[in-house]
């Protein structure tokens, strides 16, 4: 916890778990939902800002519907002490939604989601394997998922 911060308790996480499932709910079915006064709901929803706790506000997509019909994962091993400049690389890359420094057998997975088959083989064989550092890709293609 940042220095300063109150501490999350019960009503901040009800206030996230809320938030996370309509994050365009006003503040007052917000308040409602989790059984405090708009007053308080605003409070804490500006300290939870403030904190950290809450970084943004986003919207969830259905790729598919979006057309990027494929997704893969790809483990990435990297040159030793080359991870803050590949991830730098990696972040801008178009395709690519998620990037984790993991500890593993390889060093960096990459959730990758692109229109079809071939501008996946494209993202991963010509610009990720292109990324300074990069030592080697592994790809394991997605059939299906489910959001939690």
């Amino acid at each position: 916890m940042a220095a300063g911060a109150a501490p999350v308790d019960d009503t901040d996480r009800a206030i996230v778990a809320a938030l996370r499932v309509d994050g365009r709910m006003s503040v007052r079915a917000l308040a409602e939902q989790v059984h405090i006064s708009r007053a308080n709901a605003y409070a804490r929803l500006e300290r939870l800002q403030r904190d950290g706790v809450i970084t943004g506000f986003t919207v969830r997509v259905d790729p598919v519907r979006l057309g990027l019909m494929t997704s893969a994962y790809v483990s990435v091993s990297i040159e030793q002490g080359s991870w803050r400049e590949v991830l730098a690389v990696l972040e801008q890359l178009p395709g690519v939604e998620k990037v984790a420094l993991v500890g593993a057998e390889f060093d960096m997975l990459v959730e990758v989601r692109a229109h079809d088959n071939h501008e996946l083989r494209d993202v991963v064989l010509e610009q990720i394997q292109a990324v300074p550092g990069v030592r080697a890709t592994r790809t394991w293609l997605v059939f299906d998922e489910w959001s939690t």
